[in-house]
């Protein structure tokens, strides 16, 4: 699996997702600009002793990651509020790329107008402006893995 961070900007989100990232073998894209430098302290912190087992990737564009996954014939799911679908209505697949928008502002208007048959959501209450981050790609990672038999895990 591939989980794919559009600019994120919160240091502790991205550290959490990391030691997610490292406790399930999903490779993590961070697509530029990060509102924080790689090496920050409250980075490192988040994801503890974790670092040297996540396959991280930098991309200074999003297409980037989408040609990456194009040209591997993978599937796409981008997570948004403004989904139609929700994240258990697909069936996920090995290789997929699950791909998350910056924390204030989300995914580019890009996505939701060319991908919309790939965009997926996670429901909550009407009050409710979003979840956090990394609660939400640790719903949506766990998800994809509890329909694949959380392969390679024990």
């Amino acid at each position: 699996m591939h989980i794919v961070l559009f600019e994120p900007q919160i240091p502790p989100n991205t550290g959490n997702i990391a030691r997610t990232c490292a406790a399930t073998g999903t490779v993590l894209h961070l697509v530029q600009p990060l509102g924080f430098k790689i090496d920050d302290s409250s980075l490192r912190r988040a994801g503890l002793d974790y670092w040297h087992l996540v396959d991280t990737r930098l991309h200074d564009h999003l297409q980037e990651v989408i040609d990456e996954a194009k040209q591997a014939g993978a599937n796409m799911y981008f997570f948004t509020k403004f989904a139609t679908h929700h994240y258990t209505d697909i069936a996920y697949q090995t290789d997929d790329y699950l791909v998350f928008g910056k924390e204030t502002t989300g995914l580019p208007s890009f996505v939701h107008e060319s991908y919309a048959s790939s965009c997926l959501r996670l429901p909550m209450g009407q009050a409710m402006r979003s979840l956090n981050l990394s609660n939400t790609v640790a719903i949506a990672l766990y998800e994809a893995l509890r329909q694949l038999k959380f392969p390679g895990l024990t």
